[in-house]
């Protein structure tokens, strides 16, 4: 039975304007008129300026820093369209914060991705559209349905024509253990080898480099994380291709851009000639680097949101 409303209408919180606008843009939409403002007391306030009745919408909302302002004021909007009886909530979450905590790692630990997902869902959203979840089990945090987009094709895609006919010359490396069948499916999409580097953590945004295996020298190195945070362990597995590998470059492919605290001091100091980053994060200006490239994801978001209000498949597509 086919269940979509009458029309698709893209709104957009405060986190993700230009990814929104992009979006819209691509489905030859205007960007839907609302308000994402705050009280005098800080609280969220939500106005939309048109009507929504028997629309799908789609809330363009990542739960990036400000983190709580966020993943608030997509929580509000949610409930300001369900109130206003939208025919059918999309959350569109480039980036799904608080997805690093999916399990108890700790006795008394909480599990905050379960957490986030039921606020999501209790306020009305009927299903949510986002890429690179840290951890692909938190879609089953979730009683609605879950649209998963990936960007290692985008990434992808933009090195193969870096490379060129040159993909002996280079590798792609796994930053861990947990990182291995992400990275051997990029490294299969460029028709490269693949190596991986053994760490050991002792303690929360601290990482030792144990170890590389496979054979890096004289490559060109491309690590692949799903997101940069604060780029310590990064910057310490680009060191250690360079130096304990004796790699003659390293690049860095990254979905989400999160940086925090001094990532931009660590990254303009490591032995790294460029990082491509996706655009599910809007990087502030004074957190730029001219080794950053930056890559749109509105077109694809875009397209699957197209493929959800026309009841299309996603497979293969978006693989």
């Amino acid at each position: 039975m086919t269940f979509h409303g009458k029309d698709i209408k893209i709104f957009s919180g405060n986190s993700n304007k230009e990814v929104a606008q992009g979006i819209a843009g691509c489905l030859g939409l205007p960007l839907g008129k609302c308000t994402c403002s705050q009280f005098n007391d800080g609280e969220v306030s939500i106005n939309l300026h048109e009507s929504v009745r028997g629309s799908d919408c789609f809330i363009v909302q990542s739960t990036c820093g400000p983190v709580n302002d966020n993943l608030m004021e997509m929580l509000v909007m949610i409930d300001a369209m369900r109130r206003s009886s939208s025919a059918r909530i999309t959350a569109v979450m480039p980036y799904f914060g608080y997805a690093r905590q999916d399990r108890k790692a700790r006795p008394r630990d909480p599990i905050t991705a379960k957490l986030c997902a039921d606020l999501i869902t209790t306020a009305g959203a009927d299903r949510l559209l986002t890429m690179d979840l840290h951890a692909n089990q938190i879609q089953g945090f979730f009683n609605i349905p879950v649209d998963h987009l990936y960007g290692a094709p985008l990434l992808a895609n933009y090195m193969k024509e870096k490379i060129g006919p040159d993909r002996d010359d280079y590798i792609v490396v796994s930053p861990d253990l947990g990182s291995v069948t992400r990275a051997r499916n990029f490294a299969s999409k460029l028709g490269c080898s693949l190596a991986i580097i053994d760490k050991r953590r002792p303690k929360a945004g601290v990482s030792e480099v144990m170890n590389i295996i496979g054979d890096v020298t004289d490559k060109r190195v491309i690590i692949l994380y799903d997101l940069v945070d604060t780029a310590g362990t990064l910057c310490s597995a680009a060191t250690a291709v360079i130096e304990k590998g004796k790699a003659k470059d390293v690049c860095v492919c990254a979905t989400h851009a999160v940086l925090s605290k001094d990532a931009k001091d660590k990254l303009s100091k490591a032995p790294i000639s460029e990082v491509v980053f996706l655009d599910t994060i809007q990087i502030p200006e004074a957190k730029m680097l001219d080794k950053y490239k930056i890559l749109p994801v509105a077109p694809v978001f875009a397209e699957a949101i197209e493929r959800i209000y026309t009841d299309k498949p996603f497979t293969p597509k978006f693989g």
